[in-house]
């Protein structure tokens, strides 16, 4: 069974404590990631979420409070903890009020240091120990993507409705078995109900059961979908798409966590967990009167929003060679392989269909592969566009130019020469532009080993 490592991010510009601490973090498990100064530490994030944040205060340019305010903008629920030297009381009241997790003043207690950093991970998205495997279908290494993940293992822990928003393609199903898999429902059933599929006059039926006790002919009898889902998760998938007079059934429902088959007078008392999913904005139903509020808060207690493929680029080759080989081995064409100008066509390509429209793509490129490798015409011709470069990296603005790079050397894997070319920059170029931004080519080697087995 995979177990999930906790990573903790340490940054200071003494090197000789950062050494010191890394060594006492890594004695008791955990993944350490370090960084010189406030700037390689961003760098670092846009590279790999780490569970935990503990960085010194006093740093020259981006300094520790400087790094907590960006690292609240960007991850607010990632936990941080400060270490000074030059720590006050009134300081460490500051700090905590902004929403810092800890505030040690050095020379701190080891101990002490860790069971913080403990504290911390018990609210983060990788309590010490627990299985991966609740995720293992999620193949990702884009940090929206973590902080995605790490947002639902927390509200799995509770009992809390949860609504996914995302636009079509997705994955919304698949997120929604996610979180159900690192629930403690996760023993109990999983049902899917989607609910624009099923027509207005049976949703009673299909959602409360049927009963006929006149009838001996057990096939009269049926299981809604509560029933099904007893002790486990119903999702309710497109729940936008409910006609308002059975809404008011569902409220009823929720409210007296009991339901009534179809035939039956005697109540039937439910637990289950309710996730739901729309691509469809629920607030502007409600506004119209086309959804109803108290069902919409009802399901509505903790949002999930679900970046779409154009927002994580950088997993695109891993989704793309994850399909293509099942999908190759599927059709007789196990040694079927992207071209570089395939894949880089990919990685452009604006997708608005999601991974549903990825994966369809790559169906049709496997279908007309004549060769072992398949070509950027070929991938072009199955979804029906031009290729869309990236923006070239001299008309991108400033404000956005380590994202670029970022995404660059990830689809690369940190090879420089790839990345360059990627970028239309020669070496020499793109290492200034590297250093500029505080970043590692070495630090994305490790980032291209994807976590997971699907997407």
């Amino acid at each position: 069974m995979t177990r999930e490592i906790p990573k903790v991010l340490l940054v200071d510009d003494d090197q000789d404590l950062l050494q010191l601490v890394a060594m006492r973090f890594a004695a008791v498990g955990y993944e350490v990631v370090t960084a010189a100064s406030g700037e390689a530490a961003l760098a670092r994030l846009k590279v790999s979420r780490p569970h935990v944040v503990v960085t010194d205060l006093r740093m020259a340019g981006i300094d520790g409070m400087a790094l907590f305010d960006a690292i609240r903008r960007e991850a607010p629920d990632l936990p941080v903890i400060i270490l000074t030297a030059h720590g006050t009381i009134p300081e460490a009241v500051a700090a905590t009020r902004r929403g810092v997790f800890g505030f040690l003043t050095k020379p701190f207690d080891g101990g002490v240091l860790l069971d913080t950093v403990a504290d911390a991970l018990r609210l983060s998205s990788a309590p010490a120990g627990n299985s991966a495997d609740w995720r293992a279908e999620i193949l990702t290494r884009s940090p929206a993507m973590e902080a995605l993940l790490g947002q639902t293992r927390r509200v799995a822990a509770s009992d809390a409705a949860a609504c996914i928003v995302g636009a079509s393609g997705t994955g919304k199903e698949m997120l929604a078995r996610a979180l159900h898999l690192a629930s403690r429902r996760a023993h109990a059933p999983f049902v899917a109900a989607n609910c624009g599929a099923i027509p207005e006059e049976l949703l009673e039926a299909e959602f409360f059961g049927r009963r006929d006790d006149a009838s001996r002919d057990s096939a009269v009898d049926r299981r809604g979908f509560f029933e099904a889902a007893q002790g486990g998760t119903l999702f309710l998938d497109e729940v936008g798409d409910l006609p308002l007079a059975f809404q008011a059934r569902l409220v009823r429902a929720f409210e007296e966590r009991a339901i009534r088959p179809l035939g039956q007078n005697e109540p039937i008392r439910i637990d289950v967990r309710v996730v739901s999913a729309t691509q469809r904005k629920l607030e502007e139903l409600v506004a119209a009167g086309d959804f109803r509020e108290d069902l919409y808060y009802r399901l509505n207690v903790v949002k999930l929003a679900l970046p779409s493929l154009a927002e994580r680029r950088e997993d695109v080759p891993l989704l793309a060679n994850h399909y293509l080989a099942s999908l190759a081995q599927r059709a007789g064409k196990p040694r079927l392989a992207f071209s570089p100008e395939s894949m880089q066509t990919l990685v452009s390509a604006p997708w608005p269909g999601n991974v549903r429209q990825l994966i369809a793509v790559l169906e049709q490129a496997v279908a007309l592969a004549s060769t072992e490798v398949i070509p950027a015409s070929l991938v072009r011709q199955a979804f029906g566009a031009a290729d869309s470069s990236l923006t070239p990296l001299d008309e991108a603005r400033r404000a956005f130019e380590r994202d670029y790079l970022v995404r660059v050397l990830k689809i690369t894997g940190g090879n420089v020469t790839q990345a360059a070319r990627l970028a239309g920059r020669n070496r020499t170029e793109f290492y200034r532009l590297l250093d500029r931004h505080a970043l590692e080519p070495a630090m994305f080697k490790a980032s291209a080993a994807p976590r997971g087995n699907g997407g």
